[in-house]
């Protein structure tokens, strides 16, 4: 079992920054990949970020390139969602995910962790 914990959310300006962390439990989290999906308020969930167990690869959602960076720490169990230059379409509760068979999707359903998730709320 892997349990997986965001932070970091809150509420931003347009135009500012916010660094999501995403803490795992377990010993096999360097060899999953891990997501960043987020959900708005009567939208369905969507895929932000990936990258692979090493880290060698990222992939975006389009409206998000340029802007959000995900990294991960393999010694400290952790992942991040470095976001700049926020809008407030970007207003939603984001979620950490992990697959356990590290494939490289943005099907969330693929993905066998998920965390509580953590509020971004962005002003205009």
């Amino acid at each position: 079992q892997v349990q997986l914990v965001e932070s970091g959310g809150g509420l931003v300006q347009a135009g500012g920054s916010l660094r999501l962390s995403c803490a795992a439990s377990g010993r096999t989290f360097s060899s999953y990949t891990m997501g960043w999906f987020r959900q708005a308020p009567g939208r369905e969930r969507e895929f932000v970020a990936l990258i692979n167990w090493s880290g060698r690869y990222t992939y975006y959602k389009d409206s998000v390139k340029g802007r959000f960076t995900i990294s991960r720490d393999n010694a400290k169990n952790t992942v991040y969602l470095q976001m700049n230059s926020l809008k407030p379409d970007d207003t939603a509760v984001y979620y950490c995910a992990a697959d356990s068979r590290a494939r490289v999707t943005i099907t969330a359903s693929a993905y066998d962790y998920w965390g509580q998730g953590t509020q971004v709320t962005v002003s205009s």
